[in-house]
Order: structure tokens, then C-alpha cells, then sequence
């Protein structure tokens, strides 16, 4: 009788425990998370990811590196998902769920959309599931964004952070 009563208080800690991660409240996290959503040419897109904060850090050196890839936020791999057809940049997208990813550079950013949108960061990214890469040139930002956000300007996404930013038109 002990035994089965250890038994189940044992598996009952870990259940608790268990449940207490799964509730854990995203927006007590240092990046915490946001959603973009806009219309364009009759299509919803929606951008789920978390804003990380520059914090006096460099982007493409200390964050963000150059030349890798990169969840394009922090914690769970962003993602992008758009209610119909779509092209970017003129290349086409189907409708779906997708994870974002880019590839910073000084001169140009590559935008990647992935077919494996349930990924935590990019620790398990795999080229051969790509859907989509464009790549694209940064500019500047009109003024300084501390945390990672994404807005829209005509038919163009626009990643701001920083004073860094990246657009890709979307038709």
C-alpha cells in the first residue's frame, strides 16, 4: 500500500510540475510575445513571434549575426501564416502556416518561409523544408525601435528593430 501511495504522490508532483511549465505566462518572458495581422490584396497574414529588445547590443554581431540563419525573433520560431495565395517579392506562396526565418547581412537579408512551422528557435532548421527565400536590402529606420516589430507600409511587411529595417512586398 505505501508503495502504490508513493507511486501516485511521485506522478502527481510531476504532473503538477508538468502543467505549471505548459501555463507558463509568455508575457513575463525578456522577449515577450506579439502578433501582427494586416489584410493585403484580399489575403489575411498573420505574424506570430516574440520581440526580442536590442539592449545595446549590435545587430549582425552581437545579435541577429550575419551570414546565419536566424528565428527572425526570439523564443519559438516566428511564424507566418496568410489566409490565401500570395506572392512575395513575385514569388508565389500557397496559403498556410509557415516559420519565418532570415539570413542578415549588412547589404541584404534573405526572408526564408518554412515548411515546419512548430520550431523552437532555429536549433532544428532544415534548408530542404524551405518554401520561399527573397532576398531583400535593409535600410534604416525614421527612429530607433528598442524591441523587434513588425508593421506594414502599402503592400510591403516591415521588420523594424533596432534602427534597422527590412521589407518585403507582399501582392
Amino acid at each position: 500500500m505505501k508503495k502504490i501511495f508513493s507511486i501516485s504522490f511521485i506522478a502527481l508532483i510531476l504532473l503538477s510540475t508538468a502543467t505549471a511549465f505548459a501555463q507558463e505566462d509568455k508575457s513575463k518572458r525578456p522577449s515577450p510575445p506579439a502578433t501582427f495581422t494586416t489584410g493585403i490584396n484580399g489575403s489575411e497574414i498573420t505574424i506570430n513571434y516574440s520581440q526580442p529588445s536590442v539592449k545595446g547590443r549590435t545587430i549582425g554581431n552581437e545579435i541577429a549575426t550575419y551570414g546565419e540563419v536566424w528565428r527572425t525573433g526570439a523564443n519559438e520560431a516566428t511564424t507566418f501564416e496568410t489566409s490565401k495565395n500570395i506572392k512575395i517579392e513575385g514569388k508565389d506562396l500557397k496559403a498556410g502556416k509557415y516559420a519565418l526565418f532570415t539570413i542578415p547581412g549588412e547589404n541584404e537579408w534573405t526572408v526564408i518561409l518554412n515548411g515546419q512551422p512548430k520550431q523552437w528557435g532555429a536549433f532544428k532548421y532544415d534548408e530542404t523544408q524551405d518554401v520561399l527565400r527573397v532576398t531583400v536590402k535593409p535600410g534604416k529606420t525614421k527612429s530607433f525601435t528598442e524591441q523587434m516589430t513588425f508593421a506594414q507600409n502599402g503592400d510591403n511587411i516591415i521588420l523594424m528593430w533596432g534602427d534597422v529595417q527590412v521589407g518585403f512586398g507582399v501582392k
